[in-house]
């Protein structure tokens, strides 16, 4: 039987082996860049790496449309942008006042944080390939074929654009915007045309200057034939009947005469009980917070794990432990294609996140983890990719943790613990004696509870509460094996005596 072949490597199959490829994704930075869009560009890397283990010379790029337009005054932002609404967001000023632009403020944290993901993109900036002058042929081509392009537009997409519709918006010199000005004239060789903006102002707009920019449906065609795109993911919204990528593959052959690149849709990641993350909206959970909490492979594990028309329910609680229980499955295998295209160089642990989560509860320090993980038995090899981890279980409690996974050892012997009856005591004194010279592991003294349980004459249940009782006051807690290997001998042994006595 044969064996299943991942979608990334069918993705890479389709392309000719002996020619050049390349991937672009890209994604306008108009608001935080969320783990949703991330998608995207883990999803090309993804066929990029498939590409080079097929021996194919193939490069990823990254286009970020920072020459796109603020369409609305976001969540996240004061009234004061108002002013700014139609200017492209390469030429707002940033909301922290610390990056160039409003673009590279969300720009910065993500390009960060996709080199932690191991992906290395070109970066292209939309603004400064257009003020370059590299798209100059290319817009002039598009304003002397405007009728045919509109018929196209009108013909695939089934709207009827407006009486005068040209695919080219220059940006005014006097508000500017990018605007859906009138074109009153063209001059194919000054690289001009001059307008008429809604604001009333008319004025000269020269395109091999980068002052002004073609349509959507016509830029996104146009720049595929000037970078040579062979493969491109984008969102379903791009790909449905009569969207942007149908209207795309005629234009870009019949005005460019270039081929459409291969399509790759991928579906939303929604995420639990918010629905699907959109940064207009104030849905998103960014990559930034992400990477603080989960290593930077198990995000790549669940795009890989995952066909990309395939939706994604994240749940960043409970669903998140189960993902990485996932990924250690994997890892411990090391046979599956998703692990392959998932684990990166960065420093590790062998430490299950779980137990981590169980441990950073009970150390007070630093040196105090690293005891507890000592006791059970794990190899300290690299100290820092201990605390990193360390560092993101605690965030994952203080985030995204239910409460009953949150608990907090009692410095005293709860009270619910000392007034549990007689034959209770006796199996918390059967149980610690059977465990005070054997082996302080996990499975040997979760397993000792049932045969301490039954020469007590009580149930397992009902011992395992007593011993939640003893240490949290509570009658749950994290797996108990672990919970005491964690703790140690000598201080399990004192709290069950005392408890007993």
């Amino acid at each position: 039987m044969n064996e299943k072949i991942h979608w990334a490597d069918a993705k890479a199959s389709r392309v000719p082996a002996d020619r050049h490829q390349l991937i672009a994704t890209g994604i306008t930075p108009s608001g935080p860049i969320h783990l949703g869009n991330m998608r995207e560009v883990m999803t090309g890397d993804m066929i990029y790496k498939a590409l080079k283990s097929r021996g194919v010379d193939a490069e990823l790029v990254y286009v970020a449309d920072d020459f796109d337009p603020l369409r609305k005054v976001y969540p996240f932002l004061p009234d004061t942008y108002q002013k700014y609404i139609g200017w492209p967001v390469s030429d707002i000023p940033c909301p922290c006042g610390k990056h160039k632009s409003y673009a590279e403020h969300f720009l910065d944290p993500f390009l960060s944080a996709i080199e932690e993901l191991d992906i290395h993109p070109r970066i292209i900036r939309t603004s400064e390939a257009y003020r370059s002058g590299m798209f100059t042929e290319q817009i002039k081509a598009a304003l002397e074929h405007a009728e045919e392009i509109k018929e196209t537009l009108e013909k695939i997409s089934g709207r009827k654009l407006e009486e005068g519709w040209t695919p080219y918006y220059p940006i005014c010199e006097k508000c500017g915007i990018i605007s859906r000005a009138t074109i009153l004239s063209h001059d194919p060789e000054k690289h001009t045309v001059t307008y008429r903006c809604s604001c009333g102002h008319e004025g000269v707009s020269d395109y091999s200057k980068g002052e002004g920019k073609l349509v959507w449906r016509v830029d996104w065609p146009m720049r595929w034939s000037v970078y040579g795109v062979t493969i491109e993911p984008f969102g379903k919204d791009h790909a449905s009947p009569g969207g942007s990528y149908d209207t795309g593959r005629y234009i870009t052959k019949d005005i460019y005469g270039y081929e459409a690149p291969i399509p790759v849709t991928y579906e939303w990641i929604s995420l639990k009980g918010r629905g699907e993350m959109h940064s207009s909206k104030g849905v998103v959970l960014t990559i930034r917070d992400m990477l603080d909490i989960v290593p930077p492979e198990v995000l790549r594990f669940m795009i890989a794990k995952t066909k990309p028309d395939k939706t994604i329910a994240f749940d960043p609680g409970m669903g998140l432990l189960r993902l990485i229980d996932e990924y250690d499955r994997a890892a411990a295998s090391g046979e599956s294609r998703e692990y392959e295209l998932s684990v990166i160089a960065s420093p590790q642990t062998t430490i299950p996140f779980r137990h981590m989560v169980t441990v950073v509860q009970i150390a007070q320090t630093d040196d105090g983890i690293f005891d507890i993980l000592k006791r059970s038995g794990y190899e300290i090899v690299d100290k820092d990719a201990v605390l990193d981890q360390a560092n993101r279980a605690k965030m994952w409690l203080e985030r995204y943790a239910p409460d009953d996974v949150k608990f907090a050892i009692q410095p005293a012997l709860p009270a619910v613990a000392a007034a549990e009856p007689t034959n209770v005591k006796a199996a918390v004194a059967a149980y610690a004696a059977a465990v005070s010279a054997g082996e302080w592991k996990a499975d040997v003294l979760h397993n000792a509870v049932y045969d301490a349980a039954s020469s007590a004459g009580i149930t397992g249940k009902e011992l395992f509460t007593a011993v939640y009782r003893a240490f949290l006051g509570a009658d749950r807690g994290p797996r108990l094996g672990w919970f005491l290997e964690a703790i140690g001998r000598e201080a399990t042994l004192a709290r069950l005596n005392e408890m007993a006595a």
